[in-house]
């Protein structure tokens, strides 16, 4: 699978005529078209799997040029057949000529998309997605620039997403390969709106370039635009070399300042000025992620200490209390109809509703219901006591689990209000609907 087959998506296959076979490879059907050539969903017999083909386009004197750069894109691909094995890109199995036609056969990920889909303003990835989905890439290029290859061709559309979500670069045509006897495609290469300063003054290039490319595209997966715009190609080219982007704060306040900062200095206008290479990147990502982790996880506390403070068993609770008892329970999600606990069974734990209604089951019979701020698990202040009752959500409900053994490291005062609190719900609920023990 290639860029072509993700840009373009399916193309009709009525525009020439499709082979019925490229080398061993049987044609199944036609799934997109680049300027250099066809792809084509194909079965490789041989090891009884559906292939990738790309069919480069065959030689005409109608334009010598394009075909003379489509024949240097597919030795460039060709020469990474078994050269380039990481996870994170997309793997080229064969490269052929059959009849005076080039071909490359690669990997076919079903359901695949690629990053396009996610560089609009209505359609953004969330942050610690972004960043996990660079980092991916980012491993993925250093990888490839150890072993002496630079894309060039770094942007949205060449990276790809599975179905599972992992990462895959794709398309290799125009990428530079030291210590190889292949002629590169010379001069201005690339995609303009993700090229560094360098590959448009036609300089030097090497590992830093790619990099600069992956800013650019972190920059457009942060804030749904590219980081310069222009109306015609030559503005657009000397605001790269240049102008600075607009600041993505602006744009997406969301983002945290030290992932801004992050992206401007992999965009940097020299090459010496941006990260020394993928792996600095990488670290710089893993930073940010685990303070996005951080951040997330007290956002996560903060709203849950709000919801419990809104509940009649919490009403005394300090919020100190609260914090310290989140520490020693477990915060559950149970479905429509999922039994949360089972008659006969011994359990330890003490349960409070936070959201949602459940029923109390007695011998396949329902005796009654518990809401938003009861409580059951009564039988855990028995030591090896059996549930007399099953408790089965009735829609979708969060619970607060509290396991008795946990509940004793919790500070003496904690442990008094908690207990003070459970009895006291019970007693009321017994009083008023003569529940039976859970």
């Amino acid at each position: 699978m290639s860029a072509e087959e993700n840009d373009l998506a399916a193309a009709p296959a009525g525009r020439g005529k499709m082979p019925s076979k490229i080398g061993k490879y049987s044609i199944i059907r036609e799934v997109g078209r680049g300027s250099s050539g066809t792809v084509y969903l194909s079965h490789d017999p041989f090891y009884g799997r559906d292939v990738a083909i790309k069919l480069y386009k065959e030689p005409s004197g109608e334009d010598e040029a394009e075909l003379q750069v489509a024949r240097k894109m597919f030795f460039n691909e060709a020469q990474m057949v078994g050269r380039l094995q990481h996870p994170n890109i997309l793997p080229i199995y064969d490269a052929g000529e059959e009849d005076g036609r080039y071909y490359v056969v690669m990997e076919h990920v079903h359901g695949a998309r690629t990053l396009s889909a996610y560089c609009r303003p209505d359609n953004l990835l969330p942050i610690e997605e972004v960043v996990r989905v660079i980092f991916n890439t980012v491993r993925a290029m250093h990888y490839a620039h150890t072993r002496g290859v630079v894309h060039r061709d770094i942007k949205p559309s060449n990276i790809m997403l599975t179905m599972a979500n992992e990462v895959r670069v794709i398309d290799f045509g125009i990428a530079v390969c030291v210590d190889t006897e292949v002629s590169v495609i010379r001069g201005v290469a690339g995609s303009p709106s993700y090229m560094s300063p360098e590959q448009i003054k036609a300089e030097e290039i090497g590992p830093r370039s790619d990099l600069y490319a992956l800013g650019a595209v972190a920059y457009e997966l942060l804030t749904g635009r590219r980081p310069f715009k222009a109306s015609n190609l030559a503005k657009l080219l000397h605001q790269i070399v240049f102008a600075t982007p607009h600041p993505i704060h602006k744009l997406r306040p969301e983002v945290p300042e030290e992932l801004e900062e992050v992206v401007w200095r992999a965009m940097r206008k020299k090459p010496e000025d941006r990260y020394s290479n993928g792996l600095e990147f990488a670290a710089a990502l893993t930073r940010i992620h685990q303070t996005l982790r951080n951040t997330r996880d007290a956002l996560d506390e903060r709203e849950r200490v709000a919801i419990l403070r809104g509940l009649r068993f919490f009403h005394d609770f300090s919020h100190t209390e609260i914090r310290e008892l989140l520490k020693a329970a477990e915060w559950r999600e149970y479905a429509p109809l999922q039994d949360i606990v089972r008659q006969g069974e011994m359990d330890d734990r003490f349960y409070i509703i936070v959201r949602g209604d459940v029923a109390v089951e007695v011998d396949g019979k329902q005796l009654g219901q518990l809401s938003p701020g009861d409580c059951f698990g009564e039988s855990s202040v028995v030591p090896n006591a059996r549930r007399q009752a099953t408790i089965r959500a009735l829609e979708p409900v969060t619970l607060l689990q509290v396991s008795s053994t946990l509940l004793e490291t919790l500070s003496a005062a904690c442990q008094l209000r908690f207990n003070r609190m459970f009895l006291q719900t019970l007693i009321q609920r017994l009083q008023g609907h003569g529940h039976p023990n859970a």
